[in-house]
């Protein structure tokens, strides 16, 4: 082990800014391969970033209206997802370059609206975008724990139906699952 004080030797998980992480760096370690596999059976390989950069666009509106930036960006990633399987459907355009259009679209209006903002600067956009996982609070994690949890429960409960839409949609509709849903 490191010394950084002397000669005693400091243990990082005595901290509590490091256990937060640690255990937050787990939910995150469990769930996104779990996820993950089904976007990229569904060529969404891009989701997770592509998401990323449109909830910009809700850090920008929040700087620009004055509320909170993470419920606002939460909402329009929300929205932006909803609006990438509309254009998929309705263009029969691969994931990717649907994801791409928004994911693009996304970041612009980001940096847009957080120019606008009186209280908007780069530095501010850029600790959204990157975060830091030493910076978590005990609400983000709770909140993060109740965001896994929900996950956790919907993935044991779906994962036959997203399974086998993941594979092959036109399949799982004569199975019938409800592919659109």
């Amino acid at each position: 082990a490191p010394e950084f004080m002397g000669d005693a030797p400091v243990n990082l998980l005595s901290y509590d800014f490091m256990q937060r992480a640690m255990i937050a760096a787990a939910m995150v370690g469990l769930l996104a391969p779990l996820i993950g596999v089904f976007l990229v059976q569904r060529r969404l390989a891009l989701l997770g970033d592509g998401m990323g950069h449109v909830a910009l666009v809700g850090v920008g509106l929040a700087f620009l209206a004055g509320t909170q930036p993470v419920p606002t960006a939460l909402v329009i990633a929300v929205i932006g997802a909803v609006t990438v399987e509309v254009i998929r459907f309705s263009s029969r355009a691969m994931g990717d370059v649907a994801l791409a259009l928004v994911f693009y679209g996304g970041i612009a209006g980001g940096v847009v609206l957080t120019a606008l903002a009186p209280n908007g600067s780069s530095t501010a956009l850029n600790q959204y975008l990157f975060g830091s996982l030493s910076t978590i609070s005990s609400a983000d994690l709770t909140a993060m724990a109740v965001a896994f949890a929900l996950c956790m429960g919907v993935l044991a409960v779906t994962w036959q139906s997203v399974f086998a839409l993941s594979l092959d949609p036109e399949v799982a509709q004569v199975q019938g699952i409800h592919v659109r849903t």
